[in-house]
C-alpha cells in the first residue's frame, strides 16, 4: 500500500480542483432540482433533503449550515416491490452502493448497504424497503 500518491493521480487531482466550486455548484442545484419534483410526485410519500422547507430539521439546518449536498433520499410508495421497480425503470442513475464518485447513484439501503441489519433496527432508523 502507497502512502504517496503517483504524480498522474496528483496531476489529476489538481486538473479536477480547478473546476471542482463550479461542479458542486450544479450538483447541489441539480439535487434540489429533483428533490423538489419527487416532492409533488404521487408516487413517492416522502423526501428528506434539509433544504426542503418539509424537512423535520429544516431549521436546524437553516441555523447551522452554509451550503447543501447533492446527497438526499425518499420513500417511494409501493413497499420493497413499488422501490425495486422505480428502481428498474431509473435511465440516468445507477444503481450502486458507493456514494463517492462522480456518475449519479441510487440505492436500495435496506437490501444493500443495510441488508445485514436487523429489520426492527432499521425500522427504528428510518431505513425502511422503500427508502431509496
Amino acid at each position: 500500500m502507497r502512502i504517496v500518491p503517483s504524480p498522474f493521480d496528483c496531476y489529476q487531482v489538481n486538473r479536477g480542483l480547478k473546476t471542482l466550486a463550479l461542479r458542486m455548484e450544479q450538483h447541489k442545484k441539480n439535487a434540489l432540482v429533483i428533490a423538489k419534483y419527487l416532492e409533488i410526485h404521487p408516487k413517492v410519500e416522502k423526501v428528506l433533503h434539509p433544504v426542503l422547507p418539509s424537512h423535520p430539521k429544516h431549521d436546524l439546518f437553516k441555523r447551522q449550515a452554509s451550503g447543501q449536498s447533492g446527497t438526499f433520499s425518499f420513500y417511494f410508495k409501493g413497499g420493497l416491490s413499488g422501490a425495486k421497480n422505480f428502481l428498474n425503470a431509473v435511465k440516468l442513475f445507477t444503481l450502486a452502493k458507493s456514494l463517492g464518485g462522480y456518475d449519479s447513484l441510487i440505492e436500495l439501503p435496506s437490501v444493500m448497504t443495510h441488508a445485514s441489519v436487523p429489520p426492527e433496527q432499521r425500522a427504528v432508523l428510518g431505513i425502511t424497503d422503500s427508502l431509496v
